[in-house]
């Protein structure tokens, strides 16, 4: 599964060939969580709030570049890098 993204701590996954509804996988601190793109938590949890909330930031300011690296896996295809909150 890719590394799309690291920062904090966290890092945010998508796998190829995933299920829908379109989502990313994070960890942080060996706890991972699963967050659709509106930034709501479908299964898991990160055990830290912080580590949530910045998750939701990040994926708020990175909703379109998601649905395209969504798309680049569901065929197959190399997923993009996304910038790290800074």
């Amino acid at each position: 599964m890719p590394i799309i993204s690291a920062f904090f701590g966290i890092i945010v996954r998508m796998f190829y060939d995933d299920h829908n509804p379109p989502h990313l996988h994070a960890e942080y601190q060996g706890r991972k969580a699963l967050f659709d793109f509106q930034g709501n938590i479908m299964r898991g949890d990160l055990s830290s709030r912080t580590a949530t909330r910045l998750v939701r930031e990040w994926i708020d300011l990175h909703q379109a570049e998601l649905a395209e690296d969504w798309q680049l896996a569901k065929t197959g295809n190399q997923v993009n890098k996304i910038p790290p909150l800074e």
